[in-house]
């Protein structure tokens, strides 16, 4: 196919005949984007060849896509683009806008080559931080909702009169393919922008469907874009032939003129074709039949270029076959070189981008927090948020009911009134939308604290983390950041309000995702520490966090017996660093470990195991993400017996991660756990017979204390 795409090409444009000579400046202008048409082209016809030499690593090209130029040159090398895999010509037209060529950047890509200038050699992605270009995984439409946040931070930041990564005036371009259109990701931002627009906010945000007809092998049905978007209330739709580029031009500058203009969200439809296959493996001949991908041929949008080129006298066909060749030579040549540059060579240099820390840089962005008086946990992440709105302009909390009712459990209460509808709001009820929101807020320059209500809610918006933020700095090499702190209410044992969905003790699906930190504080003094530290390691690093609070631990007073107030405490004093944990007790015959619902519990157990002569310490992990290696070490030594206390379930809970730090780091005494069992979370009382009790950690730790160390 390959061939056929090139043979095509040049047979077609030999067999044109020559034109007349056009009035300028029309020449200039389509042939710098016919150069980016160009050197796309033969970026694909490259990877293949490089590939097959076993010299490259990406085939997904961007041949029938070229249009796509026109729709950069009608844009400022300013405004914020998050570009589909097959926006090659888009990539290269605006490096020419800051006058650079872009060739070698895409090839060093397809290499994975270290100097590439965006990911270091970690995937081939289209971006650049010089070209506000932020770089985009594979994952279908995932990048759509952080488009949104980025729209929604241009008008924000400039609200709130704070600094922002981009000009007052910008406008946002976020680029997919008609099979994305139809993924819940796609729809859901592509209707939270029309939600925020016909609230009256503004939001700049250019949505392009490039519709070549086709995900992979699966037909779109004809008409089906359209249909699904030429008629949306709140949402200007335009449309443009990919095969015309001085259409394409015409129309995108018209799309890109009202969204600036405006502050509205638009949806430009540009018709495509996908020429050579989904990638260098795929066969279409096995799905496609020879009728169709011969119609493709004849839409080739170089051959419409040169058509038009040809037609008006800016060039000869011999001329346009001169420039392909040469542009197929300056291809190939880069590509060589790029082929000889080093590759990553070690887990050290792959990870380097992940999860900075400057720790010292980080205590020192903490202030002081000003109470005195002993607070529950919701009152004191409440008193923390005030206090760190007041330190930070640019944070901004929200989520689903968070302002005007302060959250269902009021930890957000008076926050609005205190910091204005502009840093605290409320959100429609889509979680990727949230998230996606969090993650444009943030790396335009802002501090998004977002809120997900229930930790069963994040589930299906856990790709805007895992395929979105924790992958930014990786393939950008820190360059673009996601600083984001996601509150989350979870865990079980909430009382008089449960099941599943509001009661989910399942936190392996974050425990996985790399450079995520997961904060889990139990007590209120930690719970406002805690919260300070991933503020300030999000300002200062960049850092992605989440942080989990126990629902059931909200609005608790009592540790041992009513009203001793062993679970109030006033404003902390000191600094918790990420990844230290904390320690209740010196006990030399058993270390409990446990996080969460499971630090109360476990401290009420050791409390009755001390009235039968057995002594331990209980260690708080804290955090669950990095987990505090040497604290677990030096408090499992102390002892030679460890009982790991898990409230979530034994598949995928946290006490395998903890197993496994003390087997990996040789610890030589007795480990056993305990854990909530393998269920969702039910009903009524009948969800404790599911989860961890006291008396399953008593027993168990009875049992363990009676165990003879080894020598």
């Amino acid at each position: 196919m390959t061939e056929q795409v090139d043979e095509h090409f040049v047979a077609s444009v030999r067999a044109l005949a020559p034109g007349r000579r056009p009035p300028a400046p029309l020449g200039p202008r389509l042939l710098e984007m016919f150069d980016a048409q160009l050197g796309s082209r033969h970026l694909d016809l490259a990877a293949r060849e490089f590939r097959a030499r076993g010299l490259g690593y990406y085939t997904i090209g961007s041949s029938g896509h070229e249009g796509n130029a026109a729709v950069a040159a009608a844009l400022r090398p300013t405004d914020p683009a998050l570009l589909h895999y097959r926006s090659g010509a888009f990539y290269l037209q605006r490096m020419r806008q800051l006058g650079r060529n872009g060739l070698m950047d895409v090839l060093l890509g397809m290499m994975a080559a270290t100097d590439e200038p965006i990911a270091g050699g970690r995937h081939k992605v289209f971006g650049h931080h010089d070209a506000a270009i932020i770089p985009q995984t594979s994952t279908i439409a995932s990048h759509l909702p952080r488009a949104l946040g980025v729209a929604f931070a241009i008008e924000r930041a400039r609200k709130l009169g704070v600094p922002s990564a981009w000009p007052g005036d910008a406008i946002t371009v976020c680029s997919f393919g008609d099979a994305s259109a139809n993924h819940s990701t796609a729809a859901g931002a592509i209707n939270a922008a029309v939600y925020t627009a016909y609230q009256g906010l503004p939001l700049p945000l250019l949505f392009v469907c490039e519709d070549n007809g086709i995900g992979i092998s699966v037909p779109t049905p004809h008409g089906w874009i359209a249909s699904a978007y030429g008629s949306r209330d709140g949402l200007r739709y335009f449309h443009a032939s990919g095969f015309d580029l001085v259409q394409t031009r015409e129309t995108a500058g018209a799309a890109v003129e009202y969204v600036r203009r405006h502050r509205k969200p638009a949806f430009l439809h540009l018709s495509t074709v996908r020429l050579m296959g989904h990638a260098g493996s795929d066969a279409e001949v096995a799905y496609r039949s020879s009728s169709d991908i011969a119609a493709g041929l004849a839409r080739d949008p170089l051959l419409g270029t040169a058509e038009t080129l040809i037609a008006a006298g800016i060039l000869t066909p011999a001329e346009v076959l001169d420039r392909y060749e040469a542009k197929r030579a300056e291809v190939r040549e880069l590509a060589e070189e790029a082929s000889r540059r080093p590759q990553l060579d070690s887990a050290q240099a792959v990870v380097a981008p992940l999860a900075p820390r400057r720790p010292a840089q980080v205590e020192a962005r903490v202030q002081p927090l000003h109470w005195d008086e002993p607070l529950t946990f919701a009152q004191s992440v409440n008193r923390t948020l005030a206090q760190l709105l007041e330190q930070y302009r640019g944070l901004c909390v929200f989520g689903e009911d968070v302002a005007r009712k302060g959250g269902v459990y009021g930890v957000t209460r008076g926050l609005q009134k205190q910091a204005g509808a502009g840093r605290v709001f409320d959100t429609l009820l889509d979680e990727q939308s949230i998230l996606g929101l969090g993650l444009g807020l943030g790396v335009s320059g802002l501090l998004p604290v977002p809120e997900i209500q229930y930790l069963a809610y994040l589930h299906n918006a856990a790709d805007q983390l895992r395929g979105e933020g924790a992958t930014l700095p990786f393939f950008s090499q820190g360059q673009y950041r996601n600083p984001m702190v996601v509150r989350i209410a979870g865990y079980g044992y909430q009382k008089g309000f449960g099941g599943h969905f509001h009661n989910d003790n399942a936190v392996g699906a974050l425990r996985d995702i790399p450079g995520l930190v997961i904060a889990s504080p139990a007590r209120p003094d930690d719970a406002a520490a805690m919260l300070r530290t991933c503020v300030a390691a999000a300002d200062v690093d960049g850092t992605l966090s989440v942080f989990l609070e126990p629902i059931a631990l909200y609005h608790t007073r009592d540790l041992h017996s009513d009203g001793d107030g062993g679970w109030l405490a006033p404003a902390p004093l000191e600094h918790v660093p990420i990844g230290r944990g904390r320690t209740y007790g010196d006990g030399a015959d058993l270390t409990l470990v446990s996080f969460g619902n499971g630090v109360r519990m476990s401290l009420r157990v050791a409390r009755r195991l001390a009235d039968v002569g057995i002594s331990c310490r209980v260690l708080d992990l804290r955090w669950l993400a990095p987990l505090p290696v040497d604290d677990l070490l030096c408090e499992a030594a102390a002892t030679g017996r460890v009982l790991v206390v898990d409230e979530t379930r034994r598949t995928g809970g946290v006490a395998e991660g903890v197993i496994t730090a003390l087997a990996d780091n040789s610890f030589t005494g007795i480990v056993q756990r305990v854990a909530s069992d393998d269920s969702f979370i039910p009903l009524g009382d009948a969800a404790l017979t599911v989860l961890l009790s006291e008396e399953t950690i008593q027993d168990a730790a009875i049992s363990l204390a009676a165990q003879q160390l080894h020598t």
